[in-house]
């Protein structure tokens, strides 16, 4: 949906605090990102699976292919354990918006949590978009899920401008 002409000049310009310097992991913990490998799917399916509740192999495999503008994380523990991943894709245009990074996923493996993993992730994606010369980052959460709402506050988001909208359809 565009923006409407008559709107463009109403809206305010959010004022945004620029995003905090990464986070220091805990001390004596190590964390390394790198990109996605096939090799990575089955751990990925099962965090994800774990985490959800439900098994989606199909969807991993298709997520897990290079893809212009997306970055794909994972990040591994100090012994070289699957520790999570991330995924988060340079979008432009949508609703009159212009190129800003998405991120469209964060699971970290609940052992973990609490050891900089999410962190680590979030500020790996963050550095991807700002290489690629993007200037802001956001993200879609459920109001109700406090634990995720609470990490990306805690990482500096706030609500945006724009509001979601959805409707049932019937069969």
């Amino acid at each position: 949906m565009a923006v409407e002409k008559r709107d463009r000049d109403r809206r305010p310009t959010p004022r945004r605090k620029p995003a905090p310097a990464p986070a220091q992991p805990r001390e004596g913990a190590t964390i390394r990102l790198r990109d996605v490998a096939t090799a990575d799917l089955p751990e990925i399916i099962d965090l994800d699976r774990r985490l959800t509740g439900e098994a989606k192999p199909a969807y991993w495999k298709a997520g897990v292919a290079p893809q212009p503008d997306r970055f794909f994380l994972v990040a591994e523990s100090a012994n070289g354990g699957f520790a999570g991943f991330a995924i988060g894709e340079i979008r432009a245009w949508e609703f009159g918006s212009p190129p800003v990074g998405w991120i469209f996923a964060i699971q970290v493996d609940p052992d973990l949590r609490q050891a900089g993993v999410g962190t680590a992730l979030f500020d790996g994606l963050c550095a991807r978009f700002r290489t690629a010369g993007i200037g802001l980052v956001r993200t879609m959460v459920n109001r109700r899920d406090h634990l995720i709402l609470s990490f990306f506050r805690t990482q500096g988001l706030t609500a945006g401008p724009s509001l979601e909208l959805e409707m049932e359809l019937e069969p």
